[in-house]
């Protein structure tokens, strides 16, 4: 099964957080096709930007260079999202939730919110 990760997945992954359930981070560190979406880095250098998320400074750097499989931004993606129902209003989730579907991915969260789209879920 392909995976997308949710933002706090790739933090937690990155930080060895003990919120992010052994069997999780095993899968993470050993499935071939797991993706990190290009939002991901965004929403992370603007959360940095604004104050929301301190150091490392280089923390899109880390997540681009995590070895995860990128997974870049098509207009597929965006025209998915702007169609998506106003059940998420983050613009950062709503784009994880239109990329997940579109390139059928299971999308690793433990955002219940994400819960209630029509998509697989692997729940963190």
């Amino acid at each position: 099964m392909s995976l997308l990760l949710d933002t706090h997945i790739v933090l937690w992954w990155l930080s060895d957080d003990p919120t992010l359930a052994n069997e999780i981070k095993d899968r993470l560190d050993h499935e071939p096709d797991v993706y990190v979406s290009v939002a991901t880095i965004w929403e992370v250098a603007v959360k940095q930007s604004i104050g929301k998320l301190q150091k490392p400074e280089d923390l899109p750097e880390r997540i681009r260079d995590s070895g995860f499989r990128q997974l870049d931004i098509n207009a597929e993606h965006a025209i998915a999202a702007g169609r998506l129902p106003l059940i998420h209003r983050d613009p950062f989730d709503r784009m994880l939730i239109a990329q997940a579907k579109v390139e059928r991915l299971t999308l690793v969260t433990r955002d219940a919110e994400i819960a209630k789209y029509d998509l697989q879920i692997l729940a963190a």
